[in-house]
């Protein structure tokens, strides 16, 4: 338990006071956001900061901080200081400084502050995979989301697209999905978001009392039990891998540049961008010590150790049986409050990269149709393929970590210039370039090397990465 409290210590002291260093790293001012000058009524809408801090932490907590947390504490209760640690120095500073480029830059895209931090070239590349990325996250959170509401609430257990309560389940979230996108964000995502994001605080609030109600057994760490994971998986790269969402996810760029464009004022992106991450860290932590509690009671079958499965368990575990489903309701609006956002981010980038305005919904339903068209097909592979959606997961993965690199060298450039310390940014970039390097080359779903030459070329490609970032911020 003592590691545990530590890590949260870790987390709120960050908050307080190094997202403060960054703020002021960065210098917010009072200048005229894009929500207020480029106000078209559908995506620019200013709103207020409570609102956007809402909305934007329903757009970043995907699965990811429930589904890597349950999986990432395989490892052990290192999870405990790894996942604060990377939330406060990586995944906040990425985070922020997606949100508040975009701001400065008329609320671009990730792809449109690629194109002027760092190329032509990299604009093309990033382009591609932000797009491929949007649209395997909206696929695995229908998947997702749907399994859970038909398990939870009609009893399914035979989880076959064929079975009618599964087909009814996905098709009612795809259906959100498509009018959540469409319409403009302050009509839906800005009406029922607060809303929802109150119901994602009290269920995970009601997982947390159980902790003190029922009780919960939490290993400390030490160097002899650093990783325990059961399959001897190593802890670099993989963990990092694994818990993205809660430690650093390069989901959030996308969804951060959403939200940029219906912030009011500069001052409010410490709250809204830095703050939601550290939420969203919490959210990890809370999950990953009942997943732990759990785990070490035995009461996860072994074929159902870290899937979205452990989810039901965990409620059922710590809350009354009559709330247990209010607890799987908040964690099912997750996947949904993630999924359409993600094709809502996808609708603007695509927009941007054509120039095609969205004030006219012809407009909008020209670039969702085939989106949804490639969304159907890829859900209805992976329901009908065994196997399917655990390959999907990992190299959405892959792709969600490779994203945040650049955001982080497009801040590393952009301090540079101004003359501030910039190594907030360029230090955790480069983590991220081995880390994320050094997955691929030794995953199956990549090169498939020994770990130990995967680690080397993800050294060389970290180097290359320096010294190109170096030459680029002095250009």
């Amino acid at each position: 338990m003592i590691t545990f409290i530590l890590g949260l210590f870790i987390l709120f002291a960050g908050y307080i006071f190094y997202s403060k260093y960054v703020e002021k790293t960065f210098l917010p001012d009072d200048r005229e956001t894009p929500a207020h000058f480029d106000n078209d009524g559908v995506d620019f809408v200013p709103m207020s900061k409570n609102r956007n801090s809402l909305i934007h932490l329903l757009n970043i907590a995907g699965m990811g901080p429930i589904i890597g947390a349950i999986q990432g504490i395989l490892f052990g209760p290192v999870a405990f200081i790894l996942i604060p640690l990377g939330c406060v120095f990586a995944g906040g500073v990425h985070d922020y400084f997606a949100g508040m480029l975009s701001i400065r830059n008329n609320g671009a895209q990730i792809p449109g502050l690629i194109q002027k931090y760092l190329g032509q070239n990299a604009f093309r590349i990033f382009m591609v995979i932000v797009s491929i990325m949007l649209l395997l996250l909206a696929t695995v959170f229908v998947y997702t989301a749907g399994d859970l509401f038909a398990e939870r609430f009609f009893g399914v257990k035979e989880l076959v697209i064929t079975n009618p309560y599964v087909l009814m389940s996905y098709v009612a979230i795809l259906l959100y999905f498509i009018i959540a996108t469409l319409f403009p964000i302050d009509k839906i995502i800005g009406k029922i978001y607060p809303v929802l994001g109150l119901m994602l605080i009290i269920g995970t609030g009601m997982i947390l009392a159980g902790f003190f109600i029922k009780g919960v057994n939490l290993q400390n760490f030490s160097f002899e039990n650093y990783n325990l994971h059961p399959q001897n998986l190593p802890l670099i790269p993989i963990f990092f891998m694994t818990v993205s969402c809660g430690l650093l996810s390069g989901f959030h760029s996308t969804q951060a540049t959403i939200i940029s464009r219906t912030v009011s004022h500069e001052k409010d992106g410490r709250r809204i961008f830095y703050g939601m991450m550290c939420l969203e860290s919490l959210i990890a932590m809370i999950w990953a010590a009942a997943a732990m509690d759990v785990y070490s009671l035995n009461l996860v079958p072994h074929n159902l150790i870290g899937t979205v499965h452990v989810v039901n368990i965990i409620a059922n575990k710590f809350v009354p049986l009559n709330l247990a489903f209010m607890v799987t309701l908040a964690i099912i609006i997750l996947p949904i409050t993630s999924g359409d956002t993600a094709l809502r981010g996808l609708r603007i980038t695509i927009a941007d990269a054509l120039n095609l305005g969205q004030k006219k919904i012809i407009n909008r339903l020209i670039i969702v149709i085939p989106i949804i068209i490639c969304v159907l097909s890829i859900l209805f592979w992976a329901k009908t393929n065994s196997g399917s959606f655990f390959l999907i997961w990992r190299y959405f993965t892959f792709f969600n970590q490779l994203i945040a690199i650049p955001v982080l060298c497009c801040a590393t450039i952009f301090l540079a210039k101004q003359g501030k310390n910039y190594f907030i940014a360029f230090i955790p970039a480069l983590f991220y370039v081995f880390i994320t390097m050094s997955f691929i080359f030794s995953e199956k779903i990549g090169f498939n090397l020994p770990l130990k030459y995967a680690e080397i070329a993800g050294l060389i490609l970290t180097i290359t990465v320096f010294i190109y970032i170096r030459k680029k911020k002095n250009s």
